[in-house]
Order: C-alpha cells, then structure tokens, then sequence
C-alpha cells in the first residue's frame, strides 16, 4: 500500500474553493468557465502531461507505438498513470487516456453535435427518458466550445440547426470525392464533418500538415486537445493542475456535504486534500468507479448513490466498421482520419425494425504497417507466396465506413468495483458488464447491409464486414450518473448537481441520459460549460 508521510500521518493540504477531479474534456472546460470567478481552484490530475515530442508521429514507429504505449486501452497501454478495467464480461472495450487532455489527446477529433431529438426519445420515441435540458439551452456553450476547441466545418448542413464552424472544413480528398460521388448516386445525405483540428492557423496553433492520423497524438499542435486549448488559458487565469495525483476516494463531514478528498501524491503519500466543491470529471468509468469506492456508514452503497443509479445504464456506442478496397490510390493516412458523414439513417423510421438511429462516419485509410496488421487480423492479408501480392492491392486502397449506433441505457449495463483487481496504489478496479441490446443489434444489421451498399456505389471490389462479436468499437463511456429532476431515478439534478450531497458536482459523460449516435467529446464539453455557467450564476445560494 502506498505510504503515508514519515510521521505516520496523512498532510492535510491548505483548502481550495473549488477542487476537480480530472484534466480531460469536461474537466478542462469547467476549469476555464470557473476560473473568472477569482476563487481557488485546483485540478487533481493521475496521469501527467504529454510533450508535443513524446508523441508517436514525430518518429518512423508512430503506427507500432498506436498498440504500445499510446494504445487507446488502458490494459495494453499499461502506464504507472493508468488503472486496469476488467471488461471481459464485454463485447466492447475501454478506451480512455489518463493524461492532461484526458481522451482528447488520443481522439480522432470528430465532432459532432447531440441533435434536438436526442434530447426527448420518451416524447418522440416512447424509449429511455427524455433530458432536463435540451438543444436549444445548450446552443450557446456548443457555440463557444467551437470557438475555444477550434472547429472546422462546413455551415449549412440541413441535417443539423444552423450553426457556424470557426474554420473551413478539412477537404474531401480523393477518398472522400469517392464517397461523395457514391452518396450522390444512393441519394443519401452527406455532408463535411465538423472536425477539431485547425485546417487553418488558429488561435497561434499552426494548421495540419498530414503527419497521419490523429488517434496517437498530434505532435503538430493541429488537433484541438485540451491540453493545448482549455489549459493555457486556466492556468493563466490563475487554476492549479496537479499531475499524477491519483484520488482514491472523496470523504464527506458530519453535515453530509463533501469535505474534501484522499490522493496519492507523485511519491505515493497518501494526502488529504480540503475543499469547499467538489466536481468529478473522471468519464463514465472512472466517475462511478470513484463514487462507489467512497462508501462510508453514511454512504454504505456508495457516495450519490441513494438512487442505487451509481454505475449502471452504462452506454458505450457499438460501432461496426465496414471496408472496402478500391482499384485505385486513394489517401490512405495523408489526412485527418474522418472527413465527412451521413445522417441519412439518424432519426427514428419504425419501418426499419427499431428504433433510434445511427450516424454513417466516413474515414480514410490508414498507415503501412497499421493496413498489415488489420488486414491479417480480419483474415484478407494471407501469409505465404501470395501475401505481398495481396498486400499490394490494399495498402491506400481501403475506403472504410463506421456505423455509430445510438446505444440506449439498460440498467444490467452497468461499472462496479472489482473484487479482486486493483490499480498501482491498491483501489479496486472498475469492472464492466455489458451485453449489446436486441434494438441496437437490429440497428447495426441494417446500418452494416447501408455500408456494404456505399461500398458497392464506390466502387469497391473487396468488401469486408465486421466478424461475429468484433465491433472495432471506440468504446464511448456514458450514462452511469445520469441526470434528471427526480433523485429517485437520477445521480445528479438538471444542472450537475448531486442530488444527495450539495456541494458535489459531475460534469463528463457519465450524466449522460441517454447516448445519440454521435461521438459525445462536443455534448460532453458544451454540458461542462453549461454547469459551469449555473454555478456562476447560483454562487449565493449554491447548497440551497
């Protein structure tokens, strides 16, 4: 066990106003909007930061380092600074980035907003349960997360309310005129994606300049990481990060409010750190994980957790990808990852045998060795006399569609703590059960054969789908706090506030009510700021 300090004693740190738990997407927005308030603010961060000359791209085995240690699983990844997840009772697996930046440093940067109808599937499709707050409250924090990620864009798309990206959008290329052109011939909506890198300077972050795909980290500075936006201005404003502090629990005092939290230092002191908030940005699995590992005789099931909501309704976006293979060069890696998509399948069409819908993301290919690798795996690169051959027909050649489903909350979803494995300092580690609901199974079937179809439109000759059971998900984290007004059926109220303890917020995807079919990193910061925003404003009778 970690040790305490050579007194035998935990220090006690001076108190802050304002103490968050997590340095990634929510994290660091909150940060930012709290941090005109002039109070005392620190971040408690477990990993640490990544230097622009750490990242995988600035060398020639940037693709080897993507299934190292720049890997999107914190199980192969396997850094002092990650904790271990048990997710072998789950077709789909953990991806997350214990770092300053949190998941942004190792996202594709695709940026799409939650549409007004995922915000009231009971009212439109008598499922789940609608939100406390809407589209239209979030407008204005979608807005200005856009201008402070840098989003590039394309304004018009009638699939969406209107709105305005910051920068041009990142162009079609010759993979996506391919996709364009099969689109047109379909008849089916397409439009540029609204992507989080600069195809501009912006902001004194120079443009993108191809180095490969943004998954392992921009070493140029072009992909809209909070660690390169949301922070230089929280820590000029006046907010403290520390790193590699991991917090094990948070303690509560006898007037049943939060007092504070116990941490490992970087030496592995065990601290006690004071103060007068608490927000929990630690995602959907790091933020129930640390909840239920905060039991106490007041808290016997768990801090927030009177709902007995803590952990469960666990969404995760199932994403079966559907590959082609053209006969011809297309872009392969030279180029953001995801440059355009479709919401042709989006909304709620009974007809099709479920309910709900799916967004159609429209990726490029991918690097040498990353082709190999994939294309042996999934069995269409053979070894022998024939593999160079076949290996030639693929490399920059591979068109690739990802189906992301709407993945609805089921309570036997759901994180609990692990009663055997433990991280580095001894917590116990979050366990995942998840199973792939019969609704979401019908709506990957049918967003599968619309692949296969595009695929046929453009032209490819070697069509390849997904294996029984394989999802080549990204493993999104959403829905175990969930939000709502009534504190038996909801962690936290409408604006991120725990029902049960006052002084208690959480801000990432874990407040979550139900999932869309959209990468979540631009709902997730836009809900930050919007919390962020009612705290300012309720600064005299917060704990009302």
């Amino acid at each position: 066990m970690p040790a305490k300090d050579a007194n035998g004693a935990r220090p006690t740190d001076d108190i802050v106003d304002v103490l968050i738990i997590g340095s990634g997407a929510s994290g660091a927005a909150v940060a930012w909007s709290l941090a005109e308030t002039r109070m005392k603010i620190l971040c408690l961060e477990q990993g640490d930061w990544t230097r622009p000359t750490d990242f995988p791209t600035n060398g020639r085995d940037w693709e080897a380092r993507r299934f190292g240690d720049f890997d999107i699983s914190p199980n192969r990844r396997g850094r002092d600074t990650d904790y271990p997840v048990n997710d072998d009772n789950s077709p789909m697996k953990v991806a997350n980035f214990n770092g300053v930046g949190g998941g942004t440093v190792l996202y594709t940067a695709h940026f799409p907003r939650m549409h007004p109808s995922d915000f009231r599937v009971r009212t439109l499709d008598g499922v789940a349960d609608d939100w406390p707050v809407d589209y239209w409250t979030l407008e204005p924090y979608f807005a200005e997360n856009d201008r402070i990620m840098g989003v590039a864009g394309l304004a018009g798309d009638p699939s969406y309310p209107a709105h305005e990206p910051p920068m041009p959008p990142v162009g079609l290329g010759r993979t996506g005129t391919r996709y364009a052109q099969a689109m047109n011939k379909l008849g089916w909506h397409w439009w540029a994606s609204d992507i989080a890198v600069a195809t501009t300077e912006y902001d004194g972050r120079a443009k993108c300049i191809n180095l490969g795909h943004c998954t392992p980290g921009c070493a140029q500075g072009a992909k809209s990481s909070v660690d390169i936006t949301y922070w230089p201005q929280a820590l000029r404003a006046g907010v403290e990060l520390r790193t590699r502090c991991r917090v094990r629990e948070i303690t509560t005092n006898e007037h049943g409010m939060a007092s504070g939290v116990v941490y490992y230092d970087p030496n592995g002191v065990e601290r006690f750190q004071p103060a007068e908030v608490v927000i929990v940005a630690a995602n959907g699995i790091g933020t129930p994980r640390l909840l239920l590992n905060s039991a106490s005789s007041r808290h016997p099931s768990g801090l927030a957790n009177s709902s007995g909501l803590v952990g469960r309704n666990l969404m995760v976006h199932p994403w079966p990808q559907v590959y082609g293979y053209v006969d011809e060069e297309v872009d392969g890696d030279r180029g953001p990852m995801t440059l355009m998509w479709s919401k042709e399948f989006y909304e709620t069409d009974r007809s099709r045998g479920f309910v709900r819908g799916y967004t159609l993301q429209f990726a490029r290919g991918t690097g040498p060795a990353n082709e190999a690798i994939l294309s042996a795996a999934a069995g269409r690169l053979p070894w022998g006399r024939e593999h160079h051959a076949v290996y030639r027909t693929l490399f920059y050649r591979s068109l690739r569609v990802g189906i992301a489903c709407e993945d609805l909350p089921e309570e036997h979803n759901r994180v609990t703590l692990d009663p055997d494995l433990k991280d580095s300092h001894g917590i116990p580690a979050p366990r995942i059960d998840y199973t792939v609901s019969e609704n979401t199974q019908r709506m990957m079937e049918h967003g599968i054969a619309r692949g296969i179809e595009i695929m046929q439109a453009a032209g490819a000759t070697k069509i390849f789908t997904p294996q029984p059971g394989v999802l080549n998900s990204p493993g999104h984290l959403l829905g175990t706090a969930r939000m709502g007004t009534d504190p038996q059926r909801s962690v936290v109220n409408a604006w991120g506030r725990s029902h049960d303890v006052k002084n208690l917020f959480i801000v990432d995807g874990s407040i979550w009510v139900t999932s869309g079919g959209v990468n979540p990193t631009s709902t997730i910061q836009a809900l930050a700021l919007y919390i962020a925003d009612n705290v300012k404003q309720r600064l005299a009778n917060l704990f009302d």
